[in-house]
């Protein structure tokens, strides 16, 4: 946060004193209209905070702030040089707020262990956030081929898999591997595939010869000499048709939705709510305040909104107003997405949007300014235009932005910039932010995220006039191999719940160029349904 550091420093010091402006702010509202209305924000009464008659110990306080101890302490504190009086009583409901009932020794060896950490002001890479490609059934023949296709291409992989001796084995020692099997749920926790981005799925039931095999399955992978086949293990069913289906309910959460993921909004099916609460200056001496609201018909659809006001002021070497959501219960997951777009309605100003991954109370917070203009406007920020800040100050060595755990929001308005430079729109006095919306969001046009690896010969056993001599060995023997290619094609037939991410059903081998492609209009889809779903029983790559 945008704080803390200056609880030591005299109010002559300069401006360059203030190291952290990512700070805290006071009153917390919220106006009620109608039942109708949806809101993702909780109003806390007035008994969750502590009240301004709270008295702390006179001989404690002067010893955690020696140079703003008055003799007279009466909840106003002042400045030794004569500046405005300073509310500890703000000040102690905000660390409430955030952090429960104080613990006094606790936040005093916290300070002092902040304040003796250096930051650094050297150029940092950008923020960039992982983009992991998921493989199943990557000990299989096609699997493995993927999964050295991708590495070599540089891409990050995961590979899920049964056996997980084998697959060191196949895939070597350094390949990430998940262990699990597509037809028991349990195996699947959604926590393993935080980070994954896209998923190729050559899961397939095994087939080998009646009379058996080697161990590296020499007479299958041969493809001259004929032997009779049979489903070696699950059937079809359980493999292709449950199995697909646990598969995507384990990875949707991870892939995302194709229209972003709401996080904050007071309109239309909400889940989930988020407690915010003022993060102002008063946390390092300043005056200034600000608040968050509900109105009710203040959007530029006549529908609610929030609102971020206040009033700011320079005076005790203050400068920020901001309000910031107390930690959420789970951690959000936005590795799906490639950024944060908001809708707001600025006034000429420049903000700040703080995403922490900690759910520490004084941390790094990655951080990214945004101007606005005196209308209702959409603002997005790429995850890679975060910078990880700590008291204004760039943290060169911070480890890389991982969307996958976000912990907190914070909204700022600041006269501090980053590493001692200010914010060229500053003004004090007065100010407000009407948003209506904060969701992540995924970038135009929409890839695939999720590639089903399948047989061409899918749509053949019940195709009238059919000449099953011609055709290839699993299309004559389908009902020999328990409806093998029955199943495969009613993988097409899944029920797709929620308007989520693209999926391919691709029927050949040449896959990976799809991950990198920015339209399909060179593919020949034979059909798309499901409206927002991009699905084909036949893609053929020229």
């Amino acid at each position: 946060m945008e704080c803390c550091s200056g609880l030591s420093m005299r109010a002559s010091s300069s401006s360059s004193a203030l190291l952290n402006p990512q700070g805290i702010s006071s009153s917390y509202t919220c106006k009620r209209n109608s039942q109708d209305l949806h809101q993702k924000v909780l109003s806390l009464r007035a008994t969750q905070f502590v009240p301004l008659t709270y008295r702390l110990d006179p001989r404690l306080y002067k010893e955690a702030f020696p140079l703003r101890y008055s003799k007279k302490y009466k909840g106003a504190v002042f400045a030794e040089s004569g500046g405005q009086s300073w509310d500890f009583g703000r000040f102690f409901r905000t660390l409430y707020f955030f952090n429960g009932p104080p613990n006094p020794a606790k936040f005093i060896a916290s300070l002092v262990e902040k304040l003796s950490n250096s930051t650094s002001t050297e150029p940092i890479k950008k923020m960039e956030t992982s983009g992991m490609v998921l493989v199943t059934g990557a000990t299989g023949g096609v699997g493995r081929r993927v999964v050295s296709i991708l590495r070599n291409k540089g891409f990050p992989v995961k590979a899920l898999v049964r056996n997980e001796e084998k697959a060191r084995t196949m895939l070597g020692p350094d390949v990430d591997l998940i262990v699990g099997d597509v037809t028991k749920v349990e195996t699947l926790s959604p926590e393993y595939f935080k980070g994954v981005k896209k998923v190729i799925n050559a899961v397939s039931v095994i087939v080998g010869p009646k009379e058996g095999d080697t161990p590296d399955r020499a007479k299958y992978s041969q493809g001259i000499k004929f032997f009779e086949p049979e489903i070696k293990g699950d059937s079809p069913e359980k493999v292709e048709f449950i199995g697909m289906q646990n598969l995507i309910n384990a990875v949707k959460n991870s892939l995302g939705l194709k229209n972003g993921k709401l996080l904050f909004g007071l309109k239309g099916n909400i889940t989930g709510k988020l407690v915010w609460g003022p993060l102002d200056d008063v946390v390092m001496g300043g005056v200034s305040e600000s608040g968050f609201q509900v109105v009710p018909d203040g959007g530029e659809d006549g529908g609610p909104i929030g609102l971020f006001k206040g009033v700011v002021s320079t005076a005790n070497n203050g400068g920020f107003t901001s309000i910031r959501t107390k930690n959420f219960s789970t951690p959000e997951d936005l590795s799906a997405y490639d950024g944060i777009e908001m809708r707001v309605k600025g006034n000429g100003r420049r903000y700040k949007l703080i995403l922490r991954t900690s759910s520490d109370w004084d941390t790094v917070g990655y951080t990214a300014s945004f101007d606005t203009m005196e209308q209702w406007q959409t603002i997005k920020l790429p995850f890679s235009s975060f910078r990880p800040i700590f008291r204004a100050r760039t943290v060169a060595d911070a480890t890389p932005f991982e969307p996958s755990n976000i912990i907190s929001l914070q909204l700022m308005y600041s006269k501090f910039e980053y590493d001692g430079k200010l914010n060229p729109t500053f003004l004090e006095g007065s100010f407000e932010l009407p948003f209506s919306s904060i969701r992540a969001y995924m970038n135009e046009p929409i890839t695939p995220r999720f590639i089903h690896v399948s047989s061409a010969g899918v749509t053949r056993p019940d195709r009238p006039g059919l000449d099953l001599s011609k055709q290839p060995p699993a299309v004559r023997l389908n009902k020999e191999l328990d409806f093998i290619l029955t199943y495969k094609l009613k993988v097409n037939f899944i029920e797709l719940k929620g308007n989520t991410y693209p999926i391919i059903f691709l029927y050949k081998k040449s896959i990976i160029g799809l991950f990198m492609e920015k339209d399909f209009e060179h593919h020949r889809l034979d059909h798309v349904r499901y409206g927002g779903f991009l699905i084909s029983s036949h893609l053929q790559i020229p």
